[in-house]
């Protein structure tokens, strides 16, 4: 039988003694920038350096107030759609008529409230239905059909451009001043006068203090479920990232209008999926699927249902980005929707989802479709030809997913990586997987099973049902932490046995 060993905490063995001059500290900051730190970090990295870099350029202009309120009003719709279209690159699909649905869900709004005399409430929740209605059709033929996502959204872009156009009938339709305010319409002001947007201020602290609860409950999960942790100053340097940057864009927007309503849309929306994705069920069996389908299929996932519901999903959000454009446009237009699924699906790889399914966070996808929306803005203001423009952006999205795929070859540590251990001995990036095949040693063929470990943090048993034969093996999956907050697909070997449904995680070590 294997030596059982004490799973790794939040202080890392490093092995050889640092020698002289090495503090724990510098080990500490050594292990959170190497490797699997800074791919965590290294989307924010980017969008700090992109704005400070835009910011030199234009002299000082870019982080104006005005500019940082245009940049959430104008890429709101794409960052909406960032978050279906992350939770169904996850499952392992694509989405690519996204852009048709909000054209057409914006044009049946307009023409309910222009033609039909809706009051923009009523319109709102027609819309709605117009969109659960599409992601229930595909979802139908993706799930239960069996036909690729690729293939069924594909005739959805066609199919759901015909009706736009149909009902426009290549014509604008005007929507009515209230139904504008939804993304260009701001928070109301309360309070005394202090120079800045006092609600926005409140706001923006309480976004800081809920990011550090929920930062520290999910350690404390971990902890309680005897999980790896990440190192103290891992997470500092993470929370330090994301309250400078939540503070900035506040205290930016509190000195012009404040919050507009499409931002406090956005807000919600991040914050109610990121609860799903993370600490939910429903987010967990997500990323099984897309991490390896089969064996959550085997450990009683119903893959179909989760498919299904990823699909529908797509549709509600996309409705809601279909109407918060058209409100932005003051009308619908028969070209509305061109390529918004390429900049969602950009915005989710940048956010450090992956191509095979599995990977992916809400907030990663927020960064990725800020760093477009900042490249967008700031080449702008620079005057760059739009034909430029789109180039950049293809260069940029190439390069992150290159980036991503080149530092996690297995055996081939990344160059930042190999800077450190130059600087600092041996650098000790070791994942989730490696740790669970070091703890088991030998493996015996008759029954050795694999954690998989969710988006959430929590610990699952991953298993197959058809007896092995004496010494042969299966390959299981183990999901731990890679890129902002994800779930990263590795594999580790393991033999079958009996399948356990999935449902809240079971630490491992326990019976």
């Amino acid at each position: 039988m294997a030596p059982t060993t004490k799973p790794p905490t939040d202080k890392p063995d490093h092995g050889a003694d640092p020698g002289p001059g090495r503090t724990s500290t510098l080990r500490k900051v050594r292990d959170a920038l190497a490797g699997g730190g800074l791919r965590q970090y290294g989307m924010m990295i980017a969008l700090g350096a992109l704005v400070l870099l835009f910011q030199f350029l234009t002299d000082g202009l870019f982080l104006q107030p005005r500019n940082v309120t245009s940049l959430l009003v104008q890429n709101g719709y794409v960052l909406i759609l960032a978050i279906g279209m992350v939770m169904v690159i996850i499952a392992g699909h694509i989405d690519l008529s996204v852009g048709s649905v909000c054209a057409f869900v914006g044009a049946t709004v307009a023409m309910s409230m222009h033609s039909w005399h809706f009051p923009w409430p009523a319109a709102i929740l027609l819309g709605l239905a117009m969109g659960i209605l599409v992601g229930i059709w595909q979802g139908f033929w993706v799930a239960y059909v069996g036909i690729p996502a690729f293939i069924v959204t594909l005739a959805g872009m066609l199919l759901f451009r015909g009706l736009d156009l149909m009902i426009l009938n290549a014509q604008s339709i005007p929507v009515p001043e209230a139904f504008q305010k939804i993304a260009n319409g701001y928070l109301p002001e309360v309070g005394p006068d202090t120079g800045y947007h006092n609600i926005t201020l409140l706001l923006t602290v309480l976004a800081i203090v809920a990011l550090v609860w929920f930062e520290f409950r999910r350690r404390a999960d971990l902890r309680e479920h005897d999980m790896p942790l990440p190192s103290m100053v891992a997470t500092i340097v993470k929370l330090v990232l994301l309250g400078a940057l939540i503070l900035v864009f506040g205290l930016l927007l509190a000195s012009y209008r404040g919050v507009p309503v499409v931002g406090l849309i956005l807000l919600a929306l991040v914050i109610v999926y990121t609860f799903i994705t993370q600490r939910t069920v429903a987010g967990r069996r997500i990323y099984a699927v897309g991490g390896n389908r089969h064996a959550a299929g085997l450990s009683g996932v119903d893959t179909k249902k989760t498919d299904f519901l990823v699909m529908v999903n797509m549709g509600f959000l996309a409705a809601i980005a279909g109407m918060v454009f058209t409100a932005y446009l003051n009308a619908a237009n028969p070209k509305d929707g061109q390529n918004f699924e390429l900049d969602a699906i950009a915005a989710v790889f940048i956010g450090g989802a992956a191509v095979a399914g599995g990977v992916g966070t809400v907030l990663g996808s927020m960064i990725g479709g800020l760093v477009m929306g900042v490249l967008n803005l700031g080449l702008a203001n620079m005057s760059v030809d739009s034909n430029w423009i789109q180039i950049i952006k293809g260069l940029v999205l190439l390069g992150a997913v290159a980036f991503d795929v080149i530092s996690k070859m297995r055996g081939k540590p990344s160059f930042i990586d190999m800077v450190l251990r130059a600087v600092g001995g041996r650098s000790r990036v070791v994942g989730v997987a490696e740790d669970a095949a070091a703890v088991a040693g030998p493996t015996e063929a008759s029954r050795v099973t694999a954690s998989a470990v969710a988006a959430s943090g929590q610990v699952g048993s991953v298993t197959a049902t058809e007896p092995a034969p004496e010494g042969a093996t299966a390959a299981a999956p183990v999901l731990g932490h890679d890129g902002p907050r994800s779930g990263h697909l590795d594999a580790t070997e393991a033999t079958v046995r009996e399948p356990q449904p999935v449902g809240r995680s079971r630490p491992a070590g326990r019976r």
